[in-house]
């Protein structure tokens, strides 16, 4: 049974992984790239560890296994996050079929800072009021 279990968590990482491959050729722009493979990534990576850490069935690779998987959900996230800020801050143009830019007109090229806007109880009503337009929409 416990070999069931580590084939299943074995071959499901690893197909996590192929499709976080997948999603580096297939997505238009590095910002989809980098959402791909950091949530397919991590998570086949925790999986194929976990199966590895069932399959010799030791307390110390269990722990071991864990501050694994902890330290690769920390920083997979935390290191995309700053190479997609670094890309957008860089220049790097978006996908032709991005429908929201956030941070257009809020970025500081010479301070490389982020300006906040504060916003009414109307605007955030608004911006509400056209997200839930949106959803219906599509």
């Amino acid at each position: 049974m416990r070999e069931l279990l580590v084939m299943l968590f074995i071959l499901v990482g690893a197909f996590l992984m192929f499709l976080a491959g997948i999603g580096i050729l297939r997505m238009p722009d590095l910002f989809l790239r980098m959402s791909s493979t950091a949530k397919a990534g991590t998570l086949g990576a925790g999986l194929i560890v976990l199966g590895a850490a069932l399959y010799f069935n030791e307390f110390s690779l269990y722990t071991r296994a864990v501050a694994i998987i902890i330290f690769i959900l920390i920083t997979s996230p935390v290191a995309a996050h700053m190479i997609g800020r670094a890309a957008y801050f860089d220049g790097v143009p978006l996908w032709r079929g991005t429908i929201r830019d956030d941070l257009h007109g809020h970025y500081h090229s010479v301070t490389h800072s982020l300006e906040t806007l504060p916003v009414s109880d109307d605007e955030a009503v608004k911006v509400l009021s056209e997200a839930d337009d949106f959803e219906e929409e599509n």
